[in-house]
Parts: structure tokens; sequence; C-alpha cells
């Protein structure tokens, strides 16, 4: 297929995820804490809406709390804290008040907890963390597609039917490998490599659990927040898990 024929076929697509790009660079150049807060926060916000309609929370409530942990996440030094601290008041309430749908709960911990682990990674490890983190994903899940498409035969869940083992195993080789490039300019290789290959391993499963819950609700797409590619749950999930993971393997064996 010509190159054209391929951009015309997928013009929304490419359109959106040339702009989404371009983004993400300008962003990394000007590498400033509020900024980089600001831009989670409309992407957590979105995200929030999207994964409350998955879940079928209708709670307005649960906004008002997710915006006051996102400004209390720019002055708070260990942002992912604020996380734990809020699971603590919410199973304090829940105790008080038993007849809570426990939907309000899963409804604000995805995509709550991977955000504020997201902005803790910038916060505590920097700009270059974040881009090791988004070389990892990003090698996943392309890598994931293009191994598929080529060679999948074997269906990996039936939660993502489309998914094939083979994709998945060709996904986390590739992520690994970016991952280890981009990683040693912070840590030796072993350390990188391990890392690497829990990200890209854990990335699988947070794009597999947003498949889950678009299952469960009956829809193709979290949302239309980015044209062509359906909504910011959509384009996060896996980077939910990864952010997670990569801030406790730093922590601990980094």
């Amino acid at each position: 297929m010509a190159l054209s024929n391929l951009y015309s076929d997928h013009k929304e697509r490419v359109d959106t995820a040339i702009l989404l790009l371009a983004a993400i660079i300008l962003i990394g150049i000007f590498n400033n804490f509020f900024v980089i807060w600001l831009t989670l926060g409309v992407i957590y916000i979105v995200a929030f809406k999207e994964a409350n309609a998955l879940f079928g929370v209708e709670n307005k409530e649960l906004y008002l709390v997710a915006g006051a942990i996102w400004v209390a996440a720019a002055f708070y030094p260990k942002a992912d804290d604020l996380f734990l601290l809020a699971a603590l008041v919410g199973a304090s309430y829940y105790a008080y008040n038993p007849k809570m749908d426990l939907k309000n709960v899963l409804g604000f911990v995805y995509p709550t907890a991977g955000m504020l682990f997201m902005l803790t990674l910038y916060a505590d490890y920097g700009i270059y963390a974040i881009f090791w983190m988004l070389m990892t994903v990003a090698g996943a899940d392309v890598g994931a597609y293009v191994v598929g498409k080529t060679v999948g035969k074997t269906k990996f869940s039936p939660t993502s039917p489309n998914k094939t083992l083979e994709g998945v195993i060709g996904g986390i080789t590739i992520a690994t490998i970016f991952g280890v490039v981009v990683g040693i300019g912070m840590v030796d290789f072993a350390t990188a490599f391990f890392i690497s290959l829990a990200v890209a391993v854990i990335s699988v499963f947070g794009d597999l659990f947003e498949s889950f819950l678009k299952r469960n609700a009956g829809v193709k797409d979290s949302g239309s927040f980015l044209p062509g590619h359906g909504g910011a749950l959509d384009r996060i999930d896996g980077y939910l898990f990864g952010s997670i993971m990569m801030v406790v393997l730093l922590r601990g064996i980094a």
C-alpha cells in the first residue's frame, strides 16, 4: 500500500498522533513542573470522566474529590501518598456508610492512582524518567500491533480478542529493548533491563484492563477526546499501570 493511500485511509488518526507527538516534545522542552502538572491534570479529569462512565458511576461529588486531590498534588511533595490517604479516607467512609456502591470506589481508583504516580515519577526522577516510561510502553503497544498483525495466530485473552500471544511477546521484547536503550542513561544495564521488562509486561495488562472495562460497558472506545484514537483512557491505559510499576521499582532497586 502506498504511503499516500495509508495516510488518506487513516488521516484523522495520523494527524492526531502528529499533534500529540508535537505536544509531548514541546512539554518536554519546557520541562517545568507546573506545565507537567497542568497537562496531566487535564488528561486526568478527562480520563476520570471516561472511567466513571465505564463503571456506570454518576456521583458528581467524586469530581470535587478528584479535583481537590490534584490541586493538593501541586504542593504536596509525594503525590502518590495522596492516593493512599484518599484510599484510607474512602475505606473509613465506606465503613461508616456501607450502603455506598463500590463502583464509586473503583471509578475513583482508576485512573487516579496511575496519574498521581505519573506525576510522582516526574517530580522525583525528572523528565528523562517520563521519556523512559513513554518509550517502553509505546514500544509494547506498537510492537504488539506490528508483530500481531504479521505473525500473530494464538489468541491471548478473551477480554481482548484481537490480541495475540505472539503479538504480546513481540511487543514486550521490543519494549524491553527500547526501554534498556533509554534506561541505561539513568541506571546500570541490569536495572534498566529489569525495570523495562516489568513496565512492558504490566503495560500490556493495563491495556487489557481497560479493554475489560469497555467490554463490560459495551463500548468500542472510552470516549471521543482524541479524534481517530478514541478517549484519553484509550491512549494512557498502559501508562497508568506502567507509571506505578516504574516508581515502585526505581525506589526499590535503582
